[in-house]
């Protein structure tokens, strides 16, 4: 029996486009969404497209020659491909979200038991540069071409489109497979907008996205929007679980040579190879971005009126260094523009989580954040030394993403020189480690300091900080005797520290009340010790006192 075509994708949102600006905010997905620009009162005349340039003939490929070409091209000037005027520069944001790509146009499916199907994006409102495809088979690319009939042009988007007409590129483009269920192929990963792309694990919805490249991220410089222009695509062979993705990457400080190898499942893992040659120095160079939103939690509750508990695609930064010590740093979203700096050496992994899994504590039946999938950066090979980056921006709004993780090499990327970084992705719901004996963050609460229910004028902050599960969640209370609590306070004061155990469950509860030191944000660490071992992982957090 085959395969029933793809679902219908949900509905284009203003966000889920906004979600693969190659401009510098920080943008991703979700349902709740405002209003979209006013469709234009005259319609924009159906003009022809210009006439794509003649496609390549077939040329051999590999990962090796893509290299070598995109080496040879840093030691050229950027260039910047220009369109004239055609119809697709007047699809605004109404129009644009009247098109989608036809399923029955999907390529590889018309290859029996092949596990995996390409949709592209269209060209037009912010998507306005071309991306080229190509499909490699037996070590030979050909150039994929889509056309205005491989498109559905919904209502007044009909009106703008002319019939028949050849596209000089798209937008972008999704992989399709049975993720979820074996007879309905649905939407694995999508590469659209500058470097951006962001995949499913089973059963997860779409939340935080990845990149290529940053550069010079939350710096005073202006940031660089490194762009993916072309694609290669293997073609899948009947049966496999994996598919390979080959991309060039353009910039005006460098070119890039990317490969990923995909494997969908209950987590999905990307094998991400990347091939760095440097027109002129960087000053700081952002290796395997993180793009996430964090809007409010039981930590910074009050400042919404929401019916809402929380909002948030992640919530929370994790480390795990060189030596098995795992760090957490619940995200924050702060009065001012911060930024944190994790120093390590090869760590073995870091990453955006989505820890809390139920519905209950985000109470959106639309957007589903506790489907939001963590993702989490897994370094290949010796990274040396260097420091995870976590960037906070200030938001009020949900449909910005203000949350940026990457890592940083400790030297700075120079003019004529190339670097190679291997890592691997793993995208789903990657739950803590339960062969971890230390108890993990289970959540961070914080409030006014001081005592409960009663007026007080400390000036303190409060912050709750529940350890679950390990050790720790097998000992009795009585058991807090032979406990330590290590914990230290930079540019701040603790003034009071608690700690007990929850009655009933395996959840030990931390209390802290924190005085500030003047404006300096405060740097906060605590963890439990004890029976000569580390029993939980070290919780992280940054008090900017408004």
């Amino acid at each position: 029996m085959p395969l029933a075509q793809p679902r219908r994708p949900l509905p284009l949102s203003r966000r889920r486009l906004l979600a693969t600006l190659s401009a510098g905010a920080f943008l991703t997905c979700t349902t709740a969404l405002p209003r979209g620009a006013q469709a234009q009162e005259t319609p924009a005349p159906a003009a022809e497209v210009p006439a794509p340039a003649p496609a390549a003939p077939q040329q051999p490929f590999s990962f090796d020659a893509l290299s070598a070409e995109m080496q040879g091209l840093a030691a050229q000037a950027p260039q910047t491909l220009t369109l004239p005027e055609s119809f697709l520069s007047g699809l605004g944001y109404d129009d644009y979200r009247l098109i989608r790509f036809n399923p029955e146009r999907a390529r590889f499916a018309d290859s029996p038991d092949v596990q995996f199907q390409l949709h592209a994006f269209h060209m037009g409102w912010l998507f306005k540069e071309p991306v080229l495809l190509f499909e490699v088979a037996d070590g030979m690319a050909t150039p994929m071409t889509f056309g205005t009939d491989d498109f559905i042009y919904e209502r007044q988007a009909r009106d703008h489109v002319p019939e028949h007409v050849e596209l000089p590129g798209v937008a972008g483009f999704r992989l399709h497979n049975p993720l979820n269920r074996p007879d309905i192929f649905d939407e694995l990963i999508a590469f659209q907008g500058a470097s951006y792309f962001r995949a499913l694990g089973r059963g997860s919805a779409y939340g935080l996205s990845a990149r290529g490249l940053a550069i010079n991220t939350g710096l005073a410089v202006a940031e660089e929007f490194p762009r993916f222009t072309r694609f290669w695509i293997e073609r899948p062979q009947p049966g496999a679980q994996t598919i390979t993705v080959h991309a060039a990457m353009e910039s005006a400080s460098l070119t890039g040579a990317y490969r990923f190898v995909i494997s969908p499942g209950a987590e999905t893992a990307l094998e991400v190879t990347a091939r760095l040659y440097f027109r002129k120095d960087v000053e700081q160079l952002g290796v395997a971005p993180l793009t996430s939103m964090f809007l409010f939690a039981e930590r910074n509750r009050t400042k919404f009126d929401d019916f809402r508990p929380q909002v948030h695609d992640s919530d929370g930064l994790g480390i795990t260094r060189a030596d098995g010590e795992a760090i957490w740093r619940p995200l924050a979203n702060p009065p001012r523009l911060a930024s944190s700096y994790f120093v390590e050496t090869t760590p073995r992994s870091f990453g955006l989580y989505q820890r809390d899994r139920d519905f209950a504590n985000y109470q959106d039946a639309a957007a589903h954040y506790e489907k939001r999938p963590s993702c989490v950066v897994e370094p290949l090979g010796d990274w040396g030394r260097g420091a995870v980056r976590l960037v906070e921006i200030p938001s009020d709004l949900e449909v910005n993403d203000n949350i940026v993780a990457f890592w940083v090499p400790e030297a700075p990327a120079k003019a004529g020189e190339s670097r190679e970084f291997a890592y691997r992705l793993r995208w789903g719901a990657l739950e803590p480690d339960s062969r971890d004996d230390r108890a993990h963050v289970l959540e961070t609460r914080a409030g006014a300091g001081g005592v409960s229910g009663v007026e007080n004028t400390t000036g303190t902050r409060k912050f709750v900080i529940d350890f679950k599960g390990g050790l720790l969640g097998n000992l009795p209370g009585e058991a807090v005797e032979d406990l330590t609590v290590i914990a230290t306070a930079a540019n701040g004061k603790i003034e009071t520290q608690t700690l007990t155990q929850i009655w009933g469950t395996d959840i030990w509860r931390l209390v802290l009340d924190v005085a500030a030191d003047g404006d300096k944000p405060v740097e906060l660490s605590a963890h439990i010790a004890g029976y000569d071992r580390k029993l939980t992982e070290t919780w992280l957090y940054q008090w900017i006192k408004a």
